[in-house]
């Protein structure tokens, strides 16, 4: 019998001491990448430096060792693997410190999860390790996400900003039901100050704009959790 080839996913490396923020970006990347977690400096870098990883996401103020001296002693070690420091320091010093020390990246805090995936996606892209499918497909709809644009049985539909953001993301979760809080966290960012009401009325202009192409509805609302794109 003819086995099917196995995909393997890169494998990223996240250290941050923050338990919340720690599992929001293990979740942010789980569906593109193996994810190896760490709550402090001593236990990333012996992490990073027992096991290849393809991209590493460093938060700066960690106990134990701090993330400029992980990320120096790890340039040291002759460790290459691309860096996205992660972190509240935003002043133009830290910056170029980081960049001086051999960051690939640097993205501070708050930041939204689309940016965070779109930022370590391209590390992994110049590292060879990641190539995203710009397409998504489910029944007559289909998104690219490349031209940012959206056809309904070949028929082109404007859905504008957090509109477009909002049915790709259900069309990436077909047939999954996803609750509000998943919804609102990628589309605004887990530490957005909007309040969570404002999903019903995204979902309510993605079902208008999509009724004016198609003759059901496949948005479900699932009474107190959530919404699933039915296909």
């Amino acid at each position: 019998m003819k086995k099917e080839a196995v995909i393997l996913k890169p494998k990223v490396l996240i250290i941050e001491d923050n338990e919340a923020l720690l599992d929001n970006l293990k979740g942010f990347t789980t569906d593109f990448a193996d994810v190896t977690t760490a709550l402090d400096g001593l236990t990333g870098e012996l992490y990073a430096k027992q096991d290849a990883y393809d991209a590493i996401v460093l938060d700066l103020m960690l106990p134990e060792i701090n993330g400029f001296d992980l990320l120096k002693n790890l340039r040291a070690s002759k460790i290459e693997t691309p860096v996205l420091i992660l972190t509240a320091k935003d002043t133009l010093q830290d910056k170029l410190h980081g960049f001086d020390l051999g960051a690939d990246d640097y993205l501070t805090k708050p930041f939204h999860r689309e940016e965070f995936i779109a930022r370590l996606k391209a590390l992994l892209q110049r590292n060879h390790a990641y190539h995203d499918d710009q397409k998504l497909a489910a029944g007559p709809i289909e998104i690219d996400l490349a031209t940012h644009t959206i056809t309904v049985n070949g028929q082109a539909v404007n859905f504008p900003g957090k509109e477009f953001d909002l049915l790709s993301y259900l069309i990436e979760n077909q047939n999954t039901i996803l609750t509000k809080e998943q919804i609102f966290n990628h589309l605004w960012g887990f530490d957005s100050q909007t309040n969570l009401n404002v999903i019903e009325v995204y979902i309510s202009n993605v079902r208008k704009s999509l009724k004016q192409v198609m003759d059901h509805d496949v948005i479900k609302t699932v009474r107190n959790v959530g919404y699933m794109l039915e296909v």
